[in-house]
């Protein structure tokens, strides 16, 4: 909850939206000496990035989940752990098979190819090899996160030096770029079977390309997905993890951050308008009828939240209207957050305890449920042709073994998130369908491990629909839409605006819709920044 705040009529910037994004954009704003309002629709700050309560006495990170992409400058630069962030360590993944046995994926190189053995000899002897591809291809994109999108249409003298200067930036890259071209137009199965050839060791690593995607493995472009979702994995803040409080301590640590750096934070907020003026951005307009002036606005909202429904359509190019109607952000991914007596007991954990697989873990906090490539790829053809996969791909973690702030002692709470789900059922309602698919769900946990639904003392679960709902996304999309080549870098969200820029004078875009995309990483609300403050001045 926000402290009692009296705004002020008059600001040099308005946020959109109390999410990561917005409150790294409102920190950084302020820090340069700005003043700055952040307005909020709901009645807590955080967007996709919050802590709230699913039963008496039990707290979950109802959206985000994992830490993995929170990028360390930020962390540093607005002093985060200062105002309560903390990071604890999470298990090595495991991926448990229907046979018995199980998989274990981890930083350390060698415990991953010691597992890959047991399966394939040759698969274990290649992939430290495609270990140092795949980082080497991240270490590029890396660096291009933070890079402003360049428009390579542009034929003015501005133009030309950005992309001059982009290029003599990566001129070092050399035939290293081919492998992010690859990644960016191979599908995950193809790019992947290149290098291995046991279904279940690509499996593990496919896995990712299926996170919050509207595609499975063998849909073309999804090995970039891959590359996306370990961006963050090594970036010195200590890999995947839990934050301490669940995720909406991130936020609320950017919120005390950007409070104590002058920052006015306003919950119950929803904008209904973005007033302009001369073709200028010049107030915004509340729900409730109140209007507040600024010489900047920065939505952290979505890309289509902002142009469809803030803005009058015909202040608008007929051609931003219709790439920003077709840019894609149909969802098929799912959440469910469980309170329970304990955690699922995985068929596994015995074999997993006896080979001291997880070091100093005695159960496994992250886990990834699909046995092999053809169980991912069947979990995406029941949602491309319009209904609920039969048997759910799901990653489930399980916060409270190292964190005791979210559940009563002795009980726990875990996370599923999973896929695929439709936004819209063809033939079906949500309304009729979802307490089927919850035992859908469940039966898919039961699968490995059995007896976990007599634990379970309460179990929310949300659909793409929910999900928009509740936090403003359309249809529900995690990442504010698809990370596919045409919705990325200079096409993201639309083509000619990718610059955190819209075709309105001082009205900017800060969230996930924007480069790098989605996953709480503060980066698209840093940039926004940079680029506001370059054309303030």
């Amino acid at each position: 909850m926000s402290a009692v705040v009296t705004p002020k009529a008059s600001y040099d910037a308005i946020i959109i939206g109390a999410g990561h994004n917005g409150l790294v954009c409102a920190n950084y704003l302020a820090k340069a000496g700005k003043s700055v309002l952040v307005l909020e629709r709901r009645d807590i700050v955080g967007g996709a990035a919050v802590t709230e309560e699913i039963a008496p006495g039990f707290r979950a990170s109802i959206f985000s989940y994992l830490m993995s992409l929170l990028h360390p400058r930020i962390i540093r630069e607005l002093d985060l752990r200062r105002y309560g962030l903390e990071i604890l360590p999470c298990s090595d993944m495991v991926s448990p098979l229907d046979d018995g046995d199980y998989i274990l994926f981890s930083d350390d190189i060698k415990k991953t190819q010691d597992s890959f053995r047991k399966f394939s000899v040759k698969d274990a002897e290649i992939y430290p090899e495609f270990d140092a591809y795949l980082r080497e291809a991240t270490d590029i994109v890396r660096k291009l996160l933070w890079e402003t999108p360049v428009d390579p249409a542009r034929r003015d003298w501005k133009s030309y030096k950005e992309l001059a200067s982009l290029a003599w930036r990566y001129r070092k890259v050399g035939r290293k770029m081919y492998r992010i071209v690859d990644m960016m137009t191979m599908s995950a199965y193809d790019f992947l079977k290149e290098w291995f050839e046991d279904e279940r060791v690509m499996a593990v690593i496919a896995y990712y390309a299926s996170i919050g995607t509207f595609a499975g493995p063998k849909t073309p472009g999804t090995a970039y997905v891959i590359l996306h979702h370990i961006m963050g994995e090594h970036e010195g803040a200590g890999g995947w993890g839990f934050v301490k409080g669940g995720m909406g301590s991130i936020t609320q640590a950017l919120a005390a951050s950007a409070r104590a750096a002058g920052v006015d934070i306003l919950t119950d907020a929803a904008v209904a308008e973005i007033k302009v003026s001369a073709d200028k951005v010049s107030s915004v307009l509340t729900s409730d009828g109140r209007t507040f002036q600024a010489r900047v606005v920065a939505s952290n909202a979505s890309a289509k939240t902002l142009y469809l429904d803030m803005l009058d359509q015909k202040l608008l190019p007929d051609e931003v209207l219709r790439e920003i109607r077709g840019y894609r952000t149909m969802s098929t991914a799912f959440k469910m957050n469980v309170a329970c007596e304990r955690p699922p007991q995985y068929k596994i954990l015995d074999k997993v305890r006896a080979d001291g697989a997880l070091g100093s873990f005695d159960y496994p906090t992250y886990m990834h449920i699909a046995p092999d490539i053809e169980y991912l790829e069947r979990a995406y053809d029941d949602a491309k042709y319009g209904w609920y996969s039969s048997a759910p791909f799901l990653t489930p973690v399980c916060p409270t073994i190292v964190d005791d702030t979210l559940a009563p002692p002795g009980k726990h709470v875990v996370n599923f998130f999973g896929g695929h789900a439709p936004y819209e059922l063809k033939g079906g309602d949500w309304k009729d369908e979802k307490e089927k698919f919850r035992k859908t769900v469940f039966d898919t946990i039961e699968r490995f491990a059995p007896g976990f639904s007599n634990d379970v003392i309460e179990a929310q679960l949300l659909v793409a629909p929910d999900i928009e709902r509740i936090v403003n996304l359309p249809q529900g999309h995690i990442f504010h839409g698809e990370l596919a080549p045409d919705q990325l870098f200079f096409q993201r969200p639309v083509s000619g605006y990718a610059d955190y820029r819209t075709p309105i004078k001082g009205l900017y875009i800060c969230g996930s819709s924007m480069h790098p995309g989605g996953g709480v990483s503060g980066i698209p609300g840093f940039n926004a920044a940079r680029e506001i403050l370059r054309d303030m001045r």
